[in-house]
């Protein structure tokens, strides 16, 4: 749940700030000592950046935290607009944990500066307190403090109250939640559960294709990985959004791994820890569905969720298997713990068949992307320059830095099978990102030639 946000166009003061509160404290890009002289707790700042050696514009990439007098807390921050939107996300980022580290239940954010420069601070650091100050789910007998619950910005105020930041916190937030779920609640049964009461909520329209249907359609792929849990939970579900009079029809498709235990290709107890994380790609299309939703986007969303786990079991699919995927392809099984782009193969053919203008696709998909980039970059896969190019800016212009990888044909090479049309991936596991897109490429030819 969101904090409650109070707006006021007046600048923050002394008043405002009683003893026990916590304050995020937002300056522009300024420099020397009289930048600060109008700022309230002027003398509180220059005396704690005296006193760390600090310079006022180090406020940008290093925020402090200082006691205020009657006993409050202030985090400093400085947003230079110049920088990237990561960058200033990142400092914002920094400032609010000062403070969210003591569990506060209300936070006092103060914008300085200009008109222009009190808007850009306000949007920023609202949605980072949302995404930061809400409580993500846990089990413990004794929670660890509670979640925020009220913000009081002063300094700008926004008629709409930053409508747009709140829907892309609470798609943030969906998809966080969901991720974090413990494997026994956020079963395929329970997660289809779950969407389906969404749906209903917010009226987009809802369909699921289970086991039994994906079967009969010849959805081989998907079924293969499916087909190794007891529940026949499994399902490939699908939700649209129609904005308006939006005319551009967009699908989104997800991984919806709830557990991933590598099958008969068993992962070790390191590699496996974590794997119910593998449905976070579903996840992500479906906090975007619902940020959509709540802003009344004009586009036409449709969302695929593949949903399922990959258990080891006497029924569970094994190498050198040949599967045969919805559109016909067949498929040799290579090694089972490449299961996200067998469900996603089946999921990408029913998009595809609707005829979007564009399919986009996401999938914690395969480990050596992590290996290629880290946590500091998320990769992407485009078919064509331009996409590349788009999704790029588009990351750079949101706060997210991203990476474009090669797609070339000649990769093909690795999945060449003498006994199926395509291997499903290749026992050496380089560049195996790129070998898992370009398998899946074969999946939305409707949509990439």
């Amino acid at each position: 749940m969101l904090a409650k946000l109070e707006q006021s166009a007046a600048p923050l003061t002394t008043a405002d700030l009683g003893g026990g509160a916590h304050a995020l404290l937002i300056l522009p890009k300024v420099s020397g000592p009289e930048a600060i002289r109008t700022v309230p707790f002027a003398d509180t700042l220059r005396a704690a950046l005296a006193r760390r050696r600090k310079k006022l514009d180090e406020l940008a990439k290093s925020p402090i935290a200082t006691d205020l007098p009657r006993g409050a807390l202030a985090a400093w921050v400085m947003l230079d607009a110049a920088r990237p939107v990561f960058e200033q996300h990142t400092a914002l980022r920094k400032a609010v944990q000062l403070l969210l580290g003591e569990k506060p239940e209300e936070l006092t954010i103060g914008v300085i500066g200009d008109t222009t420069e009190r808007r850009h601070a306000a949007e920023l650091a609202v949605y980072a307190a949302w995404v930061n100050g809400a409580r993500l789910p846990e089990r413990k007998k004794k929670p660890d403090g509670g979640a925020l619950r009220t913000m009081r910005l002063h300094g700008h105020r926004a008629n709409d109250g930053l409508a747009k930041q709140r829907a892309i916190a609470r798609g943030n937030l969906l998809a966080r939640e969901l991720t974090v779920l413990p494997p026994n609640e956020l079963t395929p049964a329970n997660y289809r559960a779950r969407v389906r009461k969404l749906a209903s909520e917010w009226g987009w329209r809802h369909e699921e294709y289970d086991l039994k249907r994906l079967r009969k359609m010849g959805a081989g792929a998907f079924v293969a990985v499916a087909q190794g849990s007891a529940e026949e939970d499994a399902a490939i579900v699908h939700l649209s959004y129609r904005g308006g009079r939006g005319r551009k029809r967009v699908a989104l498709a997800g991984k919806g791994i709830c557990f991933d235990t590598g099958g008969h290709n068993l992962k070790t107890a390191r590699h496996m820890h974590g794997m119910h994380e593998d449905m976070n790609g579903s996840a992500v299309a479906l906090g975007i569905l619902l940020a959509a939703a709540e802003m009344k986007l004009p586009v036409h969303l449709d969302c695929w969720m593949a949903i399922a786990q990959n258990h080891l079991s006497p029924r569970a699919y094994k190498q050198n298997e040949v599967v045969t995927a919805l559109n016909g392809t067949t498929i040799e099984i290579v090694h089972t713990d490449a299961e996200g782009r067998m469900v996603l193969a089946d999921t990408l053919t029913l998009a595809a068949r609707a005829k979007p203008a564009l399919i986009v696709d996401f999938a914690t998909l395969t480990g050596s992307m992590h290996v290629a980039l880290g946590d500091r970059f998320s990769g992407v896969f485009a078919t064509s320059e331009d996409l590349a190019r788009r999704a790029v800016a588009a990351g750079r212009s949101s706060g997210e830095r991203v990476c474009a990888f090669p797609l070339e044909e000649d990769y093909d090479e690795a999945l060449e099978s003498r006994i199926a049309d395509v291997k499903q991936c290749s026992m050496e596991g380089q560049a195996d990102h790129i070998l898992a897109t370009r398998f899946l490429k074969r999946f939305g030819d409707e949509v990439t030639k």
